[in-house]
């Protein structure tokens, strides 16, 4: 019995050391997150080897795991720039980002896990001053928005793709110019409205008015045609076919013949 607590000691120890063991080795990996195996007795993080997906891992207790969140994320970014004609404008982006699985071990030990501030910001922040700088604050503020937000993602694609890092997309959602050339753009666009508006309007006032130049025209060409086909022998003819039906009335009259300038008869009569 005496001895049963000298036994008991190192066994209680024992299962103390496993339980701490196991501890440090299981490692359990969020949904959308991957880790880095970091061999503490080895070289590091082995690039050549994938990363630990979602779900429980053992690890050996010297190694440890760093963890990465793989799904899209964004950050807001708010930058200065310079026009093309060296004016200050500011831009109010998101800029939406991943790190590229295949990679998550060559952009640890390239970049770290800070590579949002080493790598992406300064990529973006580069890529706009550039962009911007080719455009006047009239371009950025209304025509060439989306151009430039396009040619923004493509210049910081260009730059972190070899990064390991996967740029899914850059939103503008606000620029800011100095208020005063922002008033100034704003007039001039209106006045610019206004023109249109003004020019619609006298295009269709030429517009009604050549109609009405081409009805009257018709009309005056039907009536020259008409009036070229009215012979006098026609004329006559139709004035007999009139006297002929008048003569037929029932109402009492006086046909004179051959009496009116053109020798056609003459009806008087009352109604």
């Amino acid at each position: 019995m005496e001895k049963l607590p000298k036994i008991g000691l190192p066994i209680i120890i024992g299962v103390l050391a496993l339980i701490v063991i196991l501890a440090k080795s299981a490692v359990t990996i969020d949904s959308g997150h991957a880790g880095v195996l970091y061999e503490t007795l080895g070289d590091g993080v082995d690039p050549e080897k994938p990363a630990l997906g979602p779900g429980f891992h053992v690890v050996a207790p010297w190694n440890r795991v760093i963890d990465y969140e793989t799904r899209q994320q964004e950050v807001p970014e708010k930058m200065a720039v310079l026009s093309s004609n060296g004016l200050d404008i500011k831009l109010d982006a998101s800029v939406l980002y991943e790190p590229d699985l295949a990679n998550l071990g060559r952009l640890h030990n390239q970049k770290g896990v800070d590579y949002l501030n080493r790598v992406l910001q300064p990529a973006v922040r580069s890529a706009a001053r550039s962009v911007v700088g080719r455009y006047t604050p009239e371009q950025l503020y209304s025509s060439k928005r989306d151009a430039i937000q396009e040619e923004i993602f493509e210049e910081t694609k260009k730059i972190v793709g070899p990064q390991f890092i996967i740029l899914k997309d850059i939103l503008i959602r606000d620029v800011t110019l100095p208020p005063t050339i922002k008033e100034a753009i704003e007039r001039k666009l209106k006045q610019e409205q206004e023109s249109l508006e003004y020019e619609f309007r006298l295009v269709t006032a030429e517009k009604e008015a050549q109609k009405v130049r081409i009805e009257a025209q018709g009309k005056a060409d039907a009536n020259r045609i008409l009036s070229a086909s009215l012979t006098d022998k026609i004329l006559q003819d139709k004035g007999i076919e009139a006297t002929i039906k008048l003569s037929e009335s029932p109402n009492s009259k006086v046909i004179v013949i051959g009496s009116g300038d053109s020798g056609m008869p003459i009806i008087l009569g009352n109604q």
